[in-house]
């Protein structure tokens, strides 16, 4: 344990991301092995929760290749190479394999629909099926639009398949969706990842695996040196944007 006034059984962490954003897949990597760092160091468990924030909410379920929409939207083939070249250099120092050239335009609300029943079916669900639709995205130029694709993705880290593809033929869990989205929105979120600790403490945009330690343990240290007048807060409101 931490020296100070009071610990408490968990650090509760909320994590504002998109699965179309590359950014959000190297931020919260490097975030999730700090705070498996900061665990061994201290003794003290985090636990990770992602709540959808939809950069492109109106995004076509077109299949278009990524390359070619960011061209158009950034001015050039050469714009977006350049930048696809520098999130790829800050993926692989993260020990992530990104591949641009086989990624294809997705809207991310039916992913995040699977993702906050993942995150109900129990520890671990709902973080394993992300990074596999990361890496679906990414990597092997899956359609994360497609029921299907998800549905698969679903199973591999062992829920049941059935279940996701009725999920998915339904509108289950839109609402809630819809809720994360708006409440990131609302606190003012121009980052990912954007991440909230103990309902106080807010980190935005990408950071280093070791910047991420250090605000973690002062983070903590604060929390710790704070008069025991209340228990931590348990709602899933985050704070407004500081």
């Amino acid at each position: 344990m931490l020296s100070g006034s009071r610990s408490v059984a968990v650090v509760k962490v909320l994590v504002f991301a998109d699965i179309t954003d590359p950014w959000s897949y190297i931020g919260a990597t490097r975030f999730e092995r700090a705070a498996a760092m900061f665990s061994i160091l201290t003794g003290e468990p985090v636990e990770l929760t992602y709540r959808a924030f939809q950069l492109d909410p109106d995004a076509p379920n077109d299949g278009r290749r990524l390359m070619d929409v960011n061209a158009d939207e950034l001015g050039g083939a050469d714009k977006a190479e350049l930048i696809n070249v520098q999130v790829t250099a800050a993926a692989k120092i993260t020990g992530i394999d990104l591949n641009f050239d086989e990624a294809v335009r997705a809207n991310s609300f039916d992913a995040w629909r699977l993702l906050t029943w993942a995150d109900e079916a129990g520890p671990g669900f709902q973080r394993d099926l992300l990074h596999q639709l990361w890496r679906a995205h990414f990597l092997e130029g899956a359609d994360i639009g497609d029921p299907f694709a998800l549905a698969t993705r679903a199973a591999l880290v062992g829920l049941e398949l059935e279940t996701a593809e009725a999920l998915l033929a339904s509108t289950e869990y839109a609402d809630e969706v819809r809720t994360q989205v708006a409440t990131g929105e609302a606190i003012g979120i121009t980052q990912l990842p954007y991440v909230v600790i103990e309902q106080q403490w807010t980190l935005s945009g990408i950071h280093s695996q070791n910047d991420y330690v250090q605000a973690l343990h002062q983070i903590y240290g604060e929390w710790q040196a704070a008069p025991p007048t209340t228990e931590p807060p348990t709602t899933d409101e985050p704070p407004p944007a500081g």
